[in-house]
Formats: C-alpha cells, sequence, structure tokens
C-alpha cells in the first residue's frame, strides 16, 4: 500500500501521525524564546509554585496582558511531563511547547474534516497538506506561543456560525460559535470578538440582499454568541476583578488600546510588513492563494467567509501600530483553503499557474533559500561581518560559541536548488514537480528548526540562560538591568518573595550573593553603579556581582 492510498484509506489516524511526526520532535531542540515563549511558560510555572489556578501572575504580581486558557494548558502539560527541577522523563521546553503541537495536530483533522464536508475529500486534504507546507504555521505549532491556539478558536467561531446563516433553524451553531469565540477571548482577550465580529459586518454588507431578508434572525444568532462569548470572558474577569480590584480591567484595556495605537515593545513597522510576512511565511501557499484571494466574487458562502476573514484580519492589523508577526497568523487558515481549492483545481487538469504566479514562486522562494544559506554562513564566519555591524550589542552577540556542524548551510542551497528544479525542464512547472517541492519543502523546515534555530537561540540569548541555569537551586538572586526579560525568572526559577531589579541594586547589603544582568550597550549609570563589581563580559552580556 503506498503513501497516499494510506491516507486515503485511514485519513484521520494519517493526519495524526504525520502531524505528530512534523511537530513534536522539534518541541526540546532549543531553551524557550524571550520574550513570549518564556513569559507564558513563567506564568504556567508560577500558578503551579503559587498554587493560585486563577489569576495569572509574572514575578508573582498580577499579569494583566493575557487571559489564562493556554497557561492553563502549560501548566497541565508541566504537571503531566515535570520541569527539569523534578523528576520529568522529557525538557522544560518539551512540555511548554507541547499543547501547541497538539493544537497543530487538531487543526490538520479540522480542516481536513471540514474540507471532506463541506466540498471534496481531495479538497479536505490538500487543505491540510497546505496548512503543514506553510513555514510559519508548520514552526508555531512547535513553539509555545498563544496564537495557534487563539486562531482556531477564531476560526471554528466564524466556521459555526457561517454553518448558522446557512440553516437558521440550527441554533446550536450560534450557540457553538458563541463558545469558540468566549474561548478564543479566554486565550487572548477581546480580539477574539472584534475579528469574529467585523468578519461578521463586513460578510453581510457584501451579501446585504440575503441578510436583509433573514435580518432578525440572524441578528437574533449573532446577538446569542456575541453573549455567550462575554459571558465566558466577563466571568473570569469578574473574578479576577474580585481578587485583585477593578484598576485590573482598566490596566488590560488600556494595554488593548496601546497595541492598537502605539508602535509598543518596539513593534512597529510599516503599513505593508503583514503582507510581506504572509508572503515569505506562508511560502509557498501564498502564491498558490493570490487569485483566490483577489476574486472579486466566491462560488461559496464558505470561501466567502474565508476571504473576508483574511482581507479583515490583514487590513486590521496593518493599520493598528504595533505590528508582530503572529498577529496575522489568523490569515493562515483562509491561505491554506484558498491554496488547497487550486491544487484540487490543478490536479484535475483545468487551472495551470499562471506566468506571474511562477515567476513570484521562483522570487520569493529563492530570496528565502538565500536568507537560510547566509543564516550558517554568517554563524559560520563571523568575524568576516563583524566589521559591517555596528550595533555593540550585536557584535557580541555573534562572537558567541556556537558550533556549528558545516552541512547547515546545505539546508538553504538544497531549498534553492529546489526551487529552480520545479520550475525547470523541458515542460516547465507540473503539478507532480509542485508536490514534490512542498514535501520536500516540509522536510527542509522540519530539518532548519531542528539544526539552526537552536544555533541562532545560542548566539541571541544561551549565554544569559546558561548562567541562570548554572545557578539554579543555589542560595542567591539574580536579576536583570536595563532591558526587558522573563529568561531569568523560569530558567533560574525564582521563587515567591524574592526582591527585583533596581530596587536589589541600590541596597548598601543584601542577605545572599546576588548577581546581576545586562546587556553591553546599559545606560552608564547601570554599568558603573557603585554597589557592582564586573564579573565578566560575555557575548553582549555584561555580569556583575553586588559588593
Amino acid at each position: 500500500m503506498t503513501m497516499i492510498s494510506y491516507i486515503k484509506r485511514y485519513p484521520y489516524l494519517s493526519w495524526f501521525l504525520i502531524g505528530g511526526l512534523a511537530f513534536l520532535p522539534n518541541l526540546g531542540a532549543s531553551h524557550l524564546f524571550d520574550w513570549d515563549e518564556i513569559n507564558f511558560a513563567e506564568s504556567a510555572r508560577e500558578m503551579i509554585v503559587s498554587q493560585d489556578f486563577l489569576s495569572v501572575q509574572i514575578n508573582f504580581l498580577p499579569f494583566w496582558e493575557k487571559p489564562p486558557l493556554f497557561i492553563w494548558l502549560q501548566a497541565i502539560s508541566f504537571m503531566l511531563f515535570g520541569t527539569f527541577t523534578e523528576h520529568a522523563w522529557t525538557s522544560m521546553e518539551f512540555a511548554a511547547r507541547f499543547p501547541n503541537a497538539i493544537v497543530g495536530i487538531s487543526t490538520l483533522l479540522i480542516i481536513y474534516n471540514i474540507g471532506k464536508k463541506h466540498f471534496s475529500e481531495n479538497l479536505g486534504h490538500f487543505w491540510a497538506f497546505s496548512y503543514l507546507a506553510a513555514i510559519t504555521p508548520h514552526v508555531y505549532a512547535s513553539s509555545g506561543i498563544i496564537d495557534p491556539l487563539f486562531n482556531l478558536f477564531i476560526f471554528l467561531g466564524i466556521y459555526f456560525f457561517a454553518e448558522f446563516y446557512a440553516d437558521s433553524t440550527r441554533i446550536k451553531n450560534a450557540i457553538l460559535a458563541g463558545v469558540m469565540i468566549g474561548l478564543g477571548m479566554l486565550t487572548k482577550g477581546p480580539v477574539a470578538l472584534l475579528l469574529w465580529g467585523l468578519t461578521l459586518i463586513v460578510f453581510s454588507l457584501l451579501h446585504r440582499k440575503e441578510v436583509l431578508n433573514r435580518f432578525f434572525v440572524l441578528l437574533r444568532g449573532a446577538t446569542l454568541s456575541a453573549v455567550i462569548a462575554s459571558v465566558f470572558f466577563v466571568s473570569w474577569y469578574g473574578l479576577i476583578a474580585l481578587k485583585f480590584g477593578f484598576g485590573i480591567i482598566e490596566d488590560f484595556f488600556a494595554y488593548q488600546i496601546r497595541l492598537l495605537t502605539t508602535g509598543d515593545a518596539g513593534h512597529g513597522q510599516p503599513f505593508y510588513y503583514h503582507a510581506m510576512v504572509l508572503i515569505l511565511g506562508c511560502f509557498p501557499i501564498a502564491i498558490l492563494a493570490l487569485n483566490r484571494i483577489f476574486v472579486k466574487k466566491e462560488s461559496t458562502d464558505f470561501a466567502s467567509w474565508m476571504k473576508v476573514l483574511f482581507w479583515v484580519v490583514l487590513i486590521l492589523f496593518s493599520l493598528v501600530k504595533t505590528k508582530i508577526v503572529h498577529y496575522s497568523s489568523m490569515c493562515w487558515l483562509p491561505i491554506s483553503f484558498f491554496s488547497a481549492q487550486v491544487l484540487v483545481t490543478w490536479s484535475e487538469g483545468s487551472m495551470p499557474l499562471s506566468r506571474l504566479k511562477v515567476l513570484l514562486f521562483v522570487f520569493f522562494g529563492l530570496l528565502l533559500g538565500l536568507i537560510f544559506t547566509l543564516v550558517p554562513i554568517i554563524g559560520e564566519n563571523p568575524s568576516t561581518f563583524l566589521p559591517y555591524i555596528q550595533d555593540e550589542f550585536v557584535q557580541g552577540n555573534l562572537q558567541s560559541p556556537v558550533a556549528w556542524d558545516g552541512f547547515e548551510k546545505w539546508i538553504g542551497v538544497i531549498w534553492s536548488a529546489l526551487i529552480l528544479y520545479t520550475v525547470w525542464g523541458k515542460n516547465g512547472l507540473s503539478f507532480q514537480k509542485f508536490l514534490t517541492c512542498m514535501v520536500a519543502g516540509i522536510m527542509l523546515i522540519f530539518a532548519y528548526t531542528r539544526y539552526v534555530v537552536p544555533k541562532i537561540e545560542g548566539y541571541t540569548q544561551a549565554t544569559p540562560i546558561d548562567f541562570y541555569i548554572a545557578k539554579l537551586g543555589q542560595k542567591v538572586y539574580i536579576e536583570t538591568v536595563g532591558f526587558k526579560s522573563f529568561a531569568h525568572l523560569l530558567y533560574f526559577q525564582k521563587q515567591e518573595g524574592s526582591p527585583t531589579g533596581e530596587e536589589l541594586m541600590n541596597r548598601s547589603s543584601v542577605d545572599r550573593p546576588t548577581f546581576f544582568v545586562m546587556k553591553s550597550d546599559a545606560e552608564d549609570r547601570f554599568k558603573y553603579h557603585p554597589n557592582l563589581i564586573l564579573i565578566k563580559e560575555e557575548n553582549g552580556f555584561i555580569f556583575y556581582k553586588h559588593k
């Protein structure tokens, strides 16, 4: 039995196993990344340490920026697998990222099922395949970031309401839509309700004749969904407000507004930022999906829902001031759906790729291949590139003693060769060659995540994290000064009640050895503080001890 026939015979088992093989092996390949991955994992650890599973905390103080659902899942994963301070049978990184691997596998199964139910088995398979073949969805399913779960809940909220729109007698679909959006709000906040509501409004405007004929029925369904969703969110925040005071709610909404209106945390980017992120991050499926995204009229209501969702997310997050890669990640599901549509029609011989798509495929494919190749080359030859780098901190990072095996750059070279092979030849780009390219691309993404990303982490943060781990279990204080970080909290396993930051620095005496970590470009008032003694300067970081 061939692989394809096996997948067709046992589709759900096949996608479960394929997802597990793609997402699980790389979960512990590198330390968790500062800020987001470490932030959420630390909140989960503090839940366990404090035995307070209602509140989200950072540094054992109320953390009002994120609701608790994903962090609850990480806490459960930690209790299941352990952390490196316990008798764990796997790494803490594996445990922190495990929930997203399950979300990634679940996403493959869900979109296969929806595609099969509403279109055809082929579309279901191509939808799951497209999602797996794109770079960022694949990588994020092996991460500890909230967004894959958040996106899945929003997608399901829209899907169930689309089902209610198709048959308004099935009120359970409006209820399920509300439950999904409510869970989304418990995952990342009211943006879930905002995206869902905007998608409904835009869809209604585009289909206003049909919507007006059923206006009150649809309005009642939407209101029911919104009320159910709000109950989830308000219930949890009500409990938190009773515990910490209503000021925490004001802080939460002030934070949400700041993200929308300012370039928070240095993440101000140009208007076209997310469009470029999606083209590169969802390569090659974004190229396939282009014509479907821009088509004026869709053949089905479901396709129309997907297109509206795509444009709502892209335009909204292109307008807001704070731009981070995962803000536009909700677009991955519509893009993979449209990619699947193109693959189905192409497999039936009715729609070859246009010359423009082929050119875009080659251009962006080779651009990614160049990036994938240059990163290891720079890592292997840092002294060659140091004269061209002005940033003192980055210069220090590049001097980290990261061991390269020499084969890593060939991943990028093979990627580029694969792109050229796909379009080369007498008959040009064929369906079979493109599928081969996508399958090989999945393997190369897997290899890059496993062998190159940990080495990148070796430059950016491994030096201080190794320092924190070396002090684990010792009766000392460790703090970062002059830059935001959560790594010392998680990897040193900081305990509740420990003093913090500049408070410790300014004390004339301390009750245990106290260490401070700064970046090499820290302000002089920190670097030359009278209470500090320099221990070492290493790879862009400076380590001090209190006198």
